[in-house]
């Protein structure tokens, strides 16, 4: 395996990652550093664990499309060839073929899956052809994971949700900004939906509308991080807030 990992300004110099916080840009170049020779990795969580970076990092990175992960733990990074052109002599074949056999590469040399359906029968022609040479009738190399689709960022409701804010909290905030569809996407992808991002506004709106907090409904704010503990938190009494609005 070639021992040098290049980087790319076109990728590293832009607004899109650059924008991000400096333990994300840490754990990306990390990762870069810790993968193969196509860019697949298998020990993401503990290069990530090494350098101090949180789950949110790693979050992020998949968020934004700088990383592809897959069910089996491995993931990729998705612009490899962009930065790294590795000479035959040096070159290394990946391990994960049936990882590899999911993506597809644009005329940029930028990875993303396939559609499931030409994913399912590429895997399966490919773990077949392995199976076969090995005169094996193992069931389990015949496995096949399911992939998430590139157009479900489509289903994402971006715009219900800062329309929402705006309403509650009588604010102006665009649904098309990219900081604040990196944060929806986040929190979208580990699982929560439109009722939690509603419960949340509708909280933090009445906990904090007239305290000092009230500049703070934001979506860096309430969609960061701490959106599990606003999702979680028990609203305050009607003698709370109104202490709070007196400065007792």
């Amino acid at each position: 395996m070639a021992q040098r990992r290049m980087f790319s300004r076109k990728i590293t110099e832009t607004d899109r990652f650059l924008e991000m916080p400096l333990s994300s840009q840490a754990l990306y170049f990390h990762l870069n550093m810790g993968a193969d020779d196509e860019g697949f990795i298998d020990k993401a969580k503990t290069i990530q664990r090494t350098i101090g970076a949180s789950d949110d990092d790693m979050k992020l990175l998949i968020a934004k499309g700088f990383l592809i992960p897959f069910d089996s733990g491995v993931v990729v990074i998705r612009h490899w060839r962009i930065h790294n052109y590795i000479q035959s002599d040096r070159f290394q074949s990946t391990l994960y073929q049936s990882e590899k056999a999911q993506l597809e590469y644009d005329k940029s040399k930028t990875a993303s899956l396939k559609p499931i359906g030409n994913c399912i029968q590429n895997v399966s022609e490919t773990e077949t052809q392995v199976r076969l040479s090995k005169g094996s009738l193992d069931e389990d190399s015949l496995t096949t994971y399911p992939t998430v689709s590139d157009n479900e960022e489509e289903d994402i409701p971006y715009k219900e949700i800062i329309s929402y804010l705006n309403e509650k909290a009588n604010r102006n905030y665009r649904p098309n900004i990219q900081k604040n569809k990196t944060l929806i996407k986040a929190r979208w992808s580990e699982g929560f939906r439109l009722d939690d991002f509603k419960h949340v506004i509708d909280t933090t709106v009445k906990d904090w509308s007239g305290t000092k907090y009230e500049k703070y409904l934001r979506p860096e704010t309430l969609f960061g991080s701490k959106f599990e503990g606003y999702l979680n938190q028990a609203p305050r009494t009607k003698k709370e807030i109104i202490d709070e609005r007196l400065g007792f």
